[in-house]
């Protein structure tokens, strides 16, 4: 399951930047495309683990799931193909030339707010 060490990768990102803005991390916004391998609902899990214990331990993890796109040679369009197996153009049938999107596996934002002060010691 790849999608714990993703989750680990996200959890220490989100940590570093806590850290460097002095906030606490409520929630991690990611966008996973529907070709980048990484099952949602798997990557939920993950990150709830990978987060117990953590800086951001709590936080939730938030997915926009990105569909495919394609850009046809022959009509021009970007259509959303019927199925991401078969990328061919929806609207002439034609093979598709490029994957506009859905491959994506991107940390796009962090919410949070401002991390109450240290205890002194």
């Amino acid at each position: 399951m790849h999608e714990l060490s993703i989750a680990i990768d996200l959890v220490a990102a989100a940590s570093e930047k806590a850290a460097e803005l002095g906030m606490r991390i409520r929630v991690v916004h990611v966008r996973v495309g529907a070709l980048s391998g990484v099952v949602g609902e798997a990557l939920a899990f993950s990150f709830e683990v990978a987060t117990a214990g953590s800086e951001i331990e709590g936080a939730r993890l938030a997915i926009e799931e990105v569909p495919v796109t394609v850009r046809c040679p022959r009509c021009g369009g970007e259509p959303r193909p019927a199925s991401p197996q078969a990328l061919r153009c929806p609207d002439c049938g034609g093979p598709a030339s490029e994957v506009v999107s859905g491959r994506e596996l991107e940390l796009v934002a962090l919410e949070g707010e401002d991390a109450p002060p240290a205890a002194p010691s």
